[in-house]
């Protein structure tokens, strides 16, 4: 494994006894903290996200969704839970006709983009399953931390103005979540009695305290003010799902995914695609390596953006999707030396915020943990004296009538928040716990940080300090941004190949997503660990 500083500042971080990386400094405390009372990794991860929701609520919250993938040491067996909710039972096209808001999509921070938030019962159910603490113990310190106050991190500051004026200061009860109606300052103190409120009706009573009590009851009255259809029996009849990971093999590695509703899919169709190339061969970070990612990435999308949706009211065809042999003949339209920027979704035989967290404890469990709002603060609607907000993540439905991802009550929609989870193909033996939130640059910056790790073999903070390309996946020319640190020769080489790309440099470089990344050493259990430079967090370790 090397060690390169690619504008590193940082240095790996290496232990024995558990690891924690995280966005935010405090909730990697927080997890630690639970880790040195005897928790696993389970454990810490829903109190590092639920601290996550107190210090970084300009991405996530209990009223989002989660995801996560666990691997048990004691069986080598990756489990996959499905926190995501779905829109309420009175949606339907018919009620958008008659509101007249038949579009394209749904306006981004409408009342109507509030899914069931997912995370509360994920986190419930993530406990119940893996965990060894209560509730009680885990949300302990995002409990304290919404009480006594914290110091706001420099980036969250800024993205926390952004968001106070693009969905706070219009929605109800948005103000909870600023000060006086503006953001905090870096360093400045922010507390939330509202969430701690939140967080200790969760211990005391836990999923059904949210789903079917006071919090619910302000969650359907708020949507109702806001011209929302949200009912209590649409809260009170939600559940998460346990499900059978997807994986395909890569260079003597299984890569895990959660399945669809999420896209999670996308990186392994890629990975698919660029097994048959000598990536290794490849300088990191040359052309001819970015090129071959970008166009595999542009095929899976193209299939993705179809073929993903609630497996309960579709067929998804995730067998046939993730075959080799469905892989070798897509390659056959990547070009080597040429950009294809319209790729067309293959036929198989038969904006956006989000926190990742990864750990890994002592004894060797991992969970590769996500959870968003979607964009930002979601909506920014707030349940009046909760201190969260409500997610939009119905924006992401499709409104075409005959699409696979067509809005439908009880639906789960597409989602972007994706988990991964990786061991060796030979005996099962964790290799890595990772993720980079950000929108559809997740299945990217997925399938550019393991290649980057196994591929090049760099370690995690080198890794996740190189700099990243992200397609646009939204837009039908498909640019592509490259970051600013990228080397001038390999973002020429691009332009001639004829990929349409574009420099991105500052804050808006949290376009490339925010990683994490811990892997194992299965000979000495050694943890190493990396954490996102585009983020205000860290990795430690006990």
């Amino acid at each position: 494994m090397t060690t390169t500083a690619f504008s590193s500042r940082r240095s790996p971080i290496y232990g024995r006894n558990g690891i924690v990386a995280t966005s935010q400094p405090l909730a990697t405390a927080a997890g630690l903290e639970i880790l040195a009372k005897g928790g696993n990794a389970a454990d810490a991860s829903v109190a590092a996200g639920a601290a996550l929701n107190v210090t970084e609520p300009t991405s996530t919250g209990i009223g989002g969704d989660m995801f996560a993938l666990y691997y048990s040491a004691d069986t080598g067996k990756v489990t996959a839970l499905n926190g995501s909710g779905r829109a309420p039972s009175a949606l339907t096209l018919d009620r958008l006709k008659n509101e007249g808001l038949l579009a394209e999509s749904l306006p981004p921070f409408h009342a109507h983009t509030v899914t069931v938030p997912g995370a509360c019962a994920g986190w419930c159910d993530l406990i119940a399953k893996h965990g060894s603490l209560s509730m009680g113990d885990v949300l302990a310190p995002a409990i304290r931390l919404a009480s006594d106050g914290f110091p706001v991190a420099p980036l969250t500051s800024y993205f926390w103005g952004r968001g106070a004026q693009r969905q706070l200061a219009s929605a109800p009860n948005g103000g909870e979540l600023t000060i006086n109606g503006r953001a905090p300052k870096a360093g400045e103190i922010f507390r939330n009695p509202g969430l701690a409120r939140t967080f200790e009706t969760v211990a005391r009573g836990g999923a059904s305290a949210f789903y079917q009590g006071e919090i619910a009851e302000s969650i359907v009255s708020v949507l109702k003010e806001a011209g929302g259809c949200m009912t209590m029996d649409d809260l009170a009849s939600h559940v998460s799902t346990w499900e059978e990971p997807i994986s395909v093999t890569y260079r003597g590695l299984r890569v895990y995914e959660c399945p669809p509703n999420g896209q999670g899919i996308t990186a392994l169709i890629a990975l698919n695609l660029l097994e048959g190339f000598d990536l290794p061969s490849l300088e990191a970070l040359s052309a001819e390596k970015m090129h071959l990612i970008i166009e595999a990435l542009r095929l899976a999308f193209a299939d993705a953006s179809w073929y993903v949706a609630d497996p309960k009211f579709s067929n998804v065809p995730i067998k046939e999707l993730l075959s080799k042999e469905y892989a070798s003949e897509r390659r056959k339209l990547i070009n080597p030396q040429r950009a294809t920027i319209d790729q067309k979704r293959g036929t198989p035989v038969a904006s956006s915020n989000t926190v990742y967290l990864s750990v890994v404890d002592k004894w060797g469990n991992a969970c590769s943990f996500i959870n968003s709002n979607y964009m930002g603060f979601g909506t920014g609607i707030v349940p009046k004296g909760w201190g969260f907000t409500l997610q939009n993540r119905g924006h992401n439905f499709s409104l075409n009538p005959g699409h696979p991802n067509c809005l439908a009550p009880r639906k789960r929609p597409y989602h972007t928040i994706i988990p991964a989870m990786v061991t060796r193909a030979s005996d099962n033996s964790l290799y890595a716990s990772y993720g980079v939130m950000g929108g559809f640059m997740q299945p990217q910056g997925h399938v550019q940080v393991l290649s980057a790790l196994h591929d090049a073999g760099l370690d995690p903070q080198s890794a996740l300090d190189l700099p990243r390309f992200c397609i646009d996946v939204d837009e039908s020319g498909g640019r592509v941004a490259i970051e600013e640190n990228m080397p001038q020769e390999t973002y020429a080489a691009l332009e001639k190949m004829g990929h349409p790309v574009y420099s991105v440099s500052g804050y808006e470089r949290a376009l490339f997503g925010r990683g994490q990344v811990i892997l194992r050493d299965p000979e000495t259990g050694v943890l190493c660990a990396g954490s996102d430079p585009r983020a205000d967090g860290c990795a430690m370790t006990l």
